[in-house]
């Protein structure tokens, strides 16, 4: 990552607490980017990680870098586990876990994982602004929170439009 990018990094070891407090750091990145059309995505999306790490990487540490894009933002969890996610085929309705990787893949406009060379994986997601893409045509989904019209031409956007 080039000097030039605004960007923020941060290596910790998580507990059940530290959301709440990667939440506020994300809101503040946020706001002080003019981005803040981007906060539902982008928070759910670093919770939905950090909380990953809280319960599946034994040790709990972790690396969060957030990155200001020409179009939006970048946020990737590295941490020292080799297993690798996978999203949920059918989580129970009833049950407290599973759909983590799938409300980030309803809510960003892209994202992976990568293995490292020397063992754990980063997982990262994008989100793009809305002034970066233009509407498809009558393109709307519906969320938990009413009508959302999905801009941009064949991803999904993260900036939510009621």
């Amino acid at each position: 990552m080039n000097n030039h990018t605004p960007h923020y990094r941060m290596s910790l070891t998580v507990g059940e607490h530290s959301v709440r407090h990667i939440r506020r750091i994300v809101r503040s990145l946020l706001h002080e980017w003019e981005l803040t059309e981007l906060t539902f995505a982008v928070e759910l999306g670093a919770s939905e990680l950090v909380t990953n790490v809280v319960r599946h990487v034994p040790d709990r540490r972790c690396t969060l870098v957030m990155a200001r894009r020409t179009a939006g933002v970048r946020v990737e969890v590295a941490d020292g586990s080799a297993r690798l996610p996978r999203l949920a085929a059918d989580a129970d309705r009833e049950s407290e876990g599973g759909r983590g990787l799938s409300l980030l893949d309803a809510v960003v406009d892209k994202w992976g994982v990568a293995p490292s060379p020397g063992g754990g994986k980063t997982i990262w997601f994008e989100c793009g602004a809305a002034a970066a893409v233009s509407p498809r045509s009558g393109a709307t989904r519906i969320t938990a929170q009413g009508p959302v019209t999905a801009v941009g031409a064949g991803t999904r956007s993260c900036v939510r439009h009621i």
